[in-house]
């Protein structure tokens, strides 16, 4: 296996992960936020509606790391880097979700990217979390007096 063939599927391995685990952590956060997390007073309904907003930005977050990974498998079913970066800009234009450039972009400058989204991914579940502690703290001292 030549050196991008490595390197892309470690990314895919990557990107398949994160975009699994994010999505189930923001899925239970979802699931377990009504039924343990009161809701009492403005506060904490606009409690609630950030953690939906940030979990809605997770979950979206793992299907776009989950496209990336099918786009990434594609380029690893071609011989060469040029070939399989050329085919996955071909899929997008193909699916009208970008112009084809005339220079691919590196496979560095793609994995920059799909880094960048996990980063984004996990500081929104992140911030999910912080948001759930809030509001189940808030839940236990029985909300404002």
């Amino acid at each position: 296996m030549s050196d991008w063939k490595a390197a892309t599927a470690k990314a895919v391995w990557r990107l398949r992960c994160n975009g699994i685990g994010g999505g189930l952590v923001a899925l239970l956060l979802l699931a377990v936020a009504p039924l343990t997390a009161g809701a009492h007073g403005f506060g904490a309904a606009l409690g609630w509606l950030l953690l939906l907003a940030f979990c809605l930005v997770a979950l979206a977050l793992s299907v776009h790391l989950l496209f990336d990974t099918a786009l990434f498998r594609i380029a690893l079913s071609h011989d060469s880097e040029e070939v399989g970066l050329a085919a996955i800009d071909d899929v997008l234009a193909r699916m009208g979700l970008r112009t084809k450039p005339a220079v691919s972009a590196p496979l560095s400058q793609r994995l920059s990217g799909c880094r960048r989204l996990i980063l984004l991914q996990w500081l929104s579940l992140g911030v999910a979390i912080v948001l759930y502690g809030i509001l189940l703290l808030d839940a236990m001292n029985g909300g404002p007096q």
